[in-house]
């Protein structure tokens, strides 16, 4: 193949820790997807990888240990579903993340989220950014997920006629947690687009490759950065009211939210086709991949309760599980510290009832990719420190959430039997 390796990101292709293999990511709005995309993964994973699928914290899915020379083939594959790929690695603009799911107003977050992703993917305007620029739509401020965006857009006013966001800026985590800051209050649906095109350009404009938005307001400061984004052309502009019938996908009138626990959010091609055909049955043919790397379903209240429990036993999803988000780390991920897999399984089976209720995380390394800094605990990789015999060792990072704002360290660079002794401690 002639193109670049480090080309391939803006078709959201990563290489993997193992010499010759690779990674796809694929964009789902709202981490919303039908049944039959969902099997055409599926089959994806089992024909041009190793049949294994890894769902996201930011509501994608993942396909690993795919061949460089099938790479074009498996892009043309996910396409004839509807499915892409542009944009979910590199500089631009991410897939449109969303944890409120189960909300009352998301249908109107759903919908906000396609036009999202309509127009700013492979949009060439918005690629080759300085960094990736992700953008997070809530129902409310209780994730706290709209501080850890470049634009988090939380639901202030659905009415028919006046649909509105309060609209976050330069958030993020990695080394350098930052909470994002109001904005502007209020902004009405139609300005969305535009205020977010005005705010890609100054952060186009004004700062270095391999920065995100939140470095740029550090450099320049709040008050410089919205004088230059009101001197934007599309800083005011409002787009015409959008007609028509509705956009969103997922039944949400009188149905109930159900949650398919998947451990560390890795799923086979067999349990992926499994849960897709139980969203056939008794979802409405649609799933959603959450924030805690689960799948999740809108069921019909019509439908009989214990026939939908005995199907998702059926499919192999009927056990109740630690809320545990783990990113691939050293299994995989070229910049992963720790094996994430085996470390959550150790510290699981340290936990007592207490701890097992709670919301955890692991990040195999600092960029926080399963946003440790917002779950009730979460573990970071933070280094590999070598012992007198020149083996290396990890070493970890403890967060605890607290009453507001991101989590704060408790524990610096403790050992795993350091860690287990902690979360022993927790009860």
């Amino acid at each position: 193949m002639t193109a670049r390796i480090s080309e391939y990101r803006l078709d959201g292709i990563y290489r993997q820790r193992q010499d010759g293999f690779f990674m796809q990511r694929v964009k789902l709005a709202a981490g919303v997807i039908s049944a039959s995309q969902a099997r055409a993964v599926a089959t994806a994973a089992t024909r041009f990888g190793q049949g294994t699928i890894h769902l996201t914290s930011r509501g994608s899915m993942e396909i690993h240990w795919l061949k460089e020379a099938d790479l074009p083939e498996l892009k043309n594959f996910l396409a004839t579903v509807g499915l892409t790929s542009r944009g979910a690695c590199g500089g631009a603009v991410r897939g449109v993340t969303c944890s409120s799911q189960g909300a009352a107003g998301f249908p109107a977050l759903e919908s906000m989220a396609c036009r999202l992703h309509r127009h700013f993917t492979a949009n060439p305007r918005f690629e080759r950014l300085p960094k990736k620029f992700k953008i997070g739509i809530e129902a409310d401020t209780v994730s706290r997920r709209h501080l850890i965006q470049d634009v988090g857009l939380v639901l202030a006013a659905s009415e028919p006629s006046a649909t509105s966001y309060d609209l976050y800026l330069a958030g993020g985590l990695g080394r350098e947690p930052q909470p994002g800051f109001l904005f502007e209050a209020g902004v009405v649906e139609n300005r969305i687009i535009p205020l977010i095109e005005a705010i890609a350009r100054v952060y186009a404009a004004h700062t270095p490759a391999g920065k995100r938005l939140k470095h740029l307001i550090r450099e320049i400061g709040e008050h410089e950065f919205r004088h230059l984004v009101a001197l934007e052309p599309t800083a005011t502009e409002e787009l015409p009211p959008v007609t028509g019938l509705p956009e969103n996908l997922v039944p949400c009138s009188e149905t109930t939210r159900i949650v398919a626990r998947v451990p560390a959010g890795e799923l086979s091609s067999d349990q992926l086709t499994g849960l897709a055909g139980f969203a056939d049955s008794f979802g409405g043919g649609i799933l959603m991949v959450t924030a805690d790397q689960d799948i999740a379903f809108h069921v019909s209240t019509v439908l009989d309760p214990a026939e939908t429990e005995a199907a998702l036993k059926l499919a192999g999803f009927g056990e109740s599980r630690v809320t545990f988000r783990v990113c691939p780390g050293s299994h995989q991920c070229l910049v992963g510290l720790t094996p994430t897999r085996d470390v959550a399984a150790t510290v699981i089976a340290a936990m007592g009832p207490l701890a097992r209720s709670l919301r955890w995380a692991i990040s195999g390394c600092p960029n926080s990719c399963t946003q440790p800094q917002l779950a009730d605990f979460g573990i970071v990789s933070s280094s590999l420190v070598k012992d007198d015999q020149g083996q290396r060792s990890p070493r970890f990072d403890l967060y605890r959430l607290g009453s507001e704002g991101l989590g704060n360290i408790v524990d610096c660079s403790l050992t795993l039997n350091g860690l287990c002794d902690r979360v022993r401690e927790i009860g």
